[in-house]
């Protein structure tokens, strides 16, 4: 079995896995509009699995199957482990119920929300929260005063951000230290072959200020594991997902098919390959990888060890074109 490795997140001293286990998958198929999502039961063994393994970082949010998936994972981490092996990571932001103060990142809503979060965890704190989007509509300071606040009221360890410009993270950023707060530590953006718009602004920012990477999607949403034409339950059923990697098509095409050609040459799986590209960029720090099948998270570790020679990864990288942002609403 390959031996995990643990990395710091960041300039921080947390200790977290060099995967994180990404937890969208795991939640109630009717609540949310998941239809392709594992029920508890089918979840478990994952999350089992996972920590057998080794991961010790454990990404959802409150929106992934309208907090069933909070739910599950909390259940079977405090079932399965100890609390303070754990990272255990959440987000606010989406849309939680409809009406004035359902989504967004107000401090009321904040407020509400981490306190929802923690009792479908079943634990008192989140190692760390992060806001899953820039809310315009919300002053910065707001957001960062009430971030800060849960620090010190002890039901979050750290902060961090995930999809948005450079500029608006930098804004929130110089907000928190102009006025002594709590500063993120961790970015959580899309980051795989077939996008790689972050390298423009945000991971040199990340690197330049000492902040953890953690990249979702770093398969682009299975596409960089199975010919370009094929497709999944979930392919055809995720709504968020039909919004991404439909730009650029005949050059990604090519990247999907040089990441074959390198795994077929190497006799390991595609999904070890373009995971190895992405654990191999300077600023990252963890992929979060999700898991529907447990060869998925064999994969995944393995992935850790797969060193890449330089040939390899200009190979990889040749036929990247540039693409609009997604992912950012």
């Amino acid at each position: 079995m390959v031996a995990m490795r643990y990395t710091r997140l960041g300039n921080t001293g947390l200790e977290i896995s060099a995967v994180t286990l990404g937890c969208m998958s795991f939640g109630e198929p009717d609540r949310g509009g998941h239809p392709w999502s594992l029920t508890e039961e089918a979840s478990r063994p994952f999350i089992r699995r996972a920590l057998e393994l080794g991961i010790t970082t454990f990404d959802t949010a409150n929106v992934y199957s309208a907090g069933s998936s909070e739910e599950i994972v909390g259940r079977a981490l405090n079932d399965f482990a100890d609390r303070d092996d754990l990272v255990i990571a959440t987000k606010v932001h989406g849309e939680m119920r409809k009406g004035p103060n359902g989504h967004g990142l107000s401090r009321k809503h904040i407020m509400k929300q981490i306190d929802a979060s923690l009792t479908r965890l079943g634990t008192d704190y989140v190692d760390l929260y992060q806001i899953h989007r820039f809310d315009q509509a919300t002053p910065v300071e707001e957001t960062m005063e009430a971030l800060h606040d849960l620090v010190k009221a002890g039901k979050v360890r750290y902060i961090g951000a995930s999809s948005m410009y450079a500029w608006q993270f930098a804004t929130m950023q110089h907000a928190a230290d102009l006025n002594g707060w709590t500063r993120f530590v961790s970015m959580q953006d899309q980051y795989n072959l077939i996008s790689r718009e972050e390298e423009r602004e945000m991971l040199p920012y990340c690197l330049d200020q000492g902040i953890g990477v953690l990249p979702w999607s770093p398969l682009a949403r299975g596409k960089l594991t199975r010919d370009w034409d094929d497709t999944t339950a979930r392919s055809t059923t995720d709504q968020f997902g039909a919004t991404l990697y439909r730009q650029a098509e005949e050059s990604d095409r090519l990247v999907v098919a040089t990441v074959a050609s390198i795994a077929e040459k190497r006799g390991v799986p595609r999904a070890q390959v373009a995971l190895a590209w992405v654990a191999q960029q300077p600023a990252v720090t963890s992929p979060i990888v999700g898991a529907t099948k447990l060869q998925h998270l064999d994969d995944a570790v393995a992935a850790v060890e797969l060193e890449l020679t330089e040939s390899e990864l200009t190979e990889l990288g040749a036929n990247y074109l540039p693409h609009a942002i997604e992912g950012f609403a």
